[in-house]
């Protein structure tokens, strides 16, 4: 498959924190969701695939700068600055910049050329940011928690907007965000980062249907069948936790199971890795 994107063994040591071999590719054509905890290596693995920082070890191929195009969750625009002054401040840096496109899609998105970007609210930044992006062709887009705060409807149509943005001429998008029902809507591919490790990059539908939320009653499972439940953890008389689908045939048949969201697969898979480590902390304490 051909790949716009790709990240293999990216290596970023901070001593409290590190990326550990990050490797992805995002094809052509379609939207990657990039999802993760807070604090497990998103923003630092986009900085590196961006070149704003360098890794220790590790490599990125991407288009070349402009054909990228970046939206973060607040832009990095002057708030004095007019639609106008930023199109003046940014369109020097590209050879492809279209000032006819860049006007069309202020009036698409209902932007005010004479408004200041600190009057715009925050959907309407990042509809900002990904008009500037359009307007000098990008053919990846790369998005930083652009949705964080916003309302569902300004996230619908942030969603609608890289939909489109990918059935023209192979062009792809890195979506990072957290908020996990965005991604269930608009993307085609997840990679899932935990910890500065990459757990699972594939086929969205391929992690989802990996992987189970299973419930049930504190006696029905062994302690032998409870190692097969990920992050478990107890309530009142029950329990719950995430079971990888094959594993489901080990449990009691009174053991309810239901395919797990993305939101379910990242909770439960955080409290799993949570609860390995202070079991390792544990250990080297009794040493």
């Amino acid at each position: 498959m051909n790949n716009i994107l790709e990240a293999r063994g990216l290596c970023k040591n901070y001593g409290s924190f590190a990326l550990d071999d990050v490797t992805f590719e995002v094809p052509r054509g379609y939207i990657m969701g990039f999802v993760g905890p807070n604090g497990a290596g998103k923003t630092t693995t986009i900085k590196l695939i961006l070149g704003l920082i360098k890794a220790d070890s590790g490599s990125v191929n991407v288009p070349g700068k402009e054909q990228i195009g970046v939206v973060m969750d607040a832009p990095l625009y002057v708030d004095d600055w007019t639609m106008k002054g930023v199109e003046s401040a940014i369109s020097p840096f590209y050879q492809n910049w279209n000032v006819n496109k860049f006007s069309e899609y202020l009036k698409t998105f209902g932007l005010d050329a004479k408004k200041k970007v600190k009057e715009l609210s925050r959907g309407m930044k990042v509809k900002l940011q990904i008009a500037a992006a359009l307007s000098h062709d990008a053919k990846l887009l790369i998005l930083d928690e652009p949705t964080s705060g916003l309302d569902p409807v300004a996230r619908d149509e942030i969603c609608d907007l890289l939909r489109e943005f990918v059935t023209d001429d192979g062009r792809s998008v890195l979506f990072s965000t957290h908020i996990t029902t965005d991604l269930e809507k608009t993307a085609d591919y997840t990679t899932f980062i935990l910890n500065g490790r990459i757990v699972f990059s594939g086929a969205k539908d391929t992690l989802l249907e990996k992987y189970a939320r299973v419930t049930g009653g504190l006696s029905e499972v062994s302690e032998e069948q409870k190692k097969l439940i990920i992050g478990y953890r107890e309530h009142g008389t029950g329990f719950e936790g995430l079971i990888e689908t094959a594993n489901i045939a080990r449990l009691p048949r009174g053991v309810l199971s239901e395919q797990a969201t993305l939101d379910e697969i990242i909770i439960f898979m955080n409290k799993e890795a949570r609860i390995n480590e202070q079991a390792e902390s544990v250990h080297v304490v009794g040493l």
